[in-house]
């Protein structure tokens, strides 16, 4: 079988790099040929959310267009088109429609987040929003023969729209994402978050909380991939670093514990609600404890009390940090239980089968 992938990003984007590449190798051994073609490069999306880079930015834009153009005709020759939430960033489902209606290639669409939902583009505004297009994902769930959902709210919502949906939750390789071969004793102990500039402000909501922290136990916060060289908190040590994707495994490693806040007041429930919980599941993986807020999803994944502490209130928050900064051996008993929670349900040979399967089912070949 021959898949062609149209995917937003490139490979540094989480969704195209553990939603599409990492099943390159096994969807192969399996006699399925994935071929991944993202709308952007890494250069574009580098300078897609610096304003000031925007004349550059246009213009990649321009020739991306004209490249998927191309690309869409390419779906003759395809089995099966596997879009990953759009085939381009912005404006109708036109790219979609020339592959699935004119080239007549099935469609599988994969949702690993509420892109149903609208929201103001931090870096562009309204302008970004209006580009953007919410409604097309509706027209792409009319239309795809499978849609594979990130969790259970958004196959929810796709089967309210009358369409098939199979949830495979974001995962990692867990001989990869693996605990740290060697620990080695610190002065401080380090919180650590992982995000992008998008999700940052959900790790500002606990600064407060930090500041407040760190009159009685002494960390140090750990912060990747917030877009912002200065991170202030009084009485807090912040190192702040740019992702990277060649130390993207060595930073998890690095972290003592894991913090991963949700904000519904300012996002909003429906769009958070969503979000895949991608997070929670690295953490395990490397054998990290963590914190995390139980919105949507993220109240299903792991074991409250025993993978991590699920935490709402700031009296939550501060109490259950109290504990994992001031026990060691607690950091090790909850890490150990993430690490043995993710090889029980988040392997990639698992999410594998049920990738096949929905493919199978887009071109009529299962029973």
């Amino acid at each position: 079988m021959k898949v062609l992938a149209l995917a937003s990003y490139p490979i540094e984007m989480a969704a195209t790099r553990y939603r599409l590449y990492q099943f390159v190798a096994p969807l192969k051994a399996r006699g399925i040929t994935l071929t991944i073609r993202p709308f952007i490069d890494s250069n574009l999306s580098a300078s897609m959310y610096k304003r000031a880079e925007w004349p550059r930015t246009t213009v990649g834009l321009m020739r991306a267009t004209f490249r998927r153009l191309r690309e869409a005709w390419q779906a003759k020759a395809a089995d099966v088109l596997l879009v990953q939430r759009e085939a381009m960033m912005f404006g109708p489902p036109f790219i979609e429609w020339l592959a699935s209606r004119i080239s007549r290639c099935p469609m599988v669409l994969d949702l690993d987040d509420a892109t149903y939902v609208s929201y103001t583009s931090p870096t562009y505004g309204r302008l970004g929003s209006a580009l953007k297009f919410f409604g097309k994902t509706d027209h792409l769930i009319r239309w795809a023969k499978v849609v594979i959902c990130g969790n259970r709210t958004i196959a929810e919502y796709v089967s309210r729209k009358g369409a098939r949906s199979v949830v495979i939750p974001t995962v990692v390789d867990t001989e990869s994402f693996r605990p740290a071969a060697h620990t080695f004793e610190k002065d401080l102990v380090v919180l650590g978050w992982i995000g992008t500039h998008s999700t940052f402000p959900f790790l500002e909501r606990l600064f407060p909380i930090l500041r407040e922290l760190a009159r009685t136990h002494p960390f140090k916060l750990k912060v990747v991939g917030a877009g912002k060289s200065d991170i202030d908190i009084p009485g807090v040590e912040v190192e702040s670093l740019e992702w990277s994707l060649a130390r993207e495994i060595e930073d998890f490693q690095s972290f003592d514990i894991g913090l991963y806040p949700m904000d519904t007041e300012r996002y909003g429930s429906e769009w958070v609600s969503g979000k895949s919980g991608f997070k929670a599941i690295q953490y395990m993986a490397v054998g990290l404890p963590f914190v995390m807020t139980p919105v949507g999803v993220c109240a299903e994944i792991g074991e409250g009390g025993v993978t991590h502490y699920p935490a709402t209130s700031e009296a939550e928050w501060q109490d259950a940090l109290r504990k994992l900064i001031s026990d060691r051996e607690l950091r090790g008993r909850m890490g150990q239980a993430g690490r043995m929670h993710a090889l029980a349900h988040y392997t990639v040979e698992a999410q594998t089968d049920k990738l096949v399967h929905a493919l199978q089912e887009a071109v009529g070949q299962t029973t």
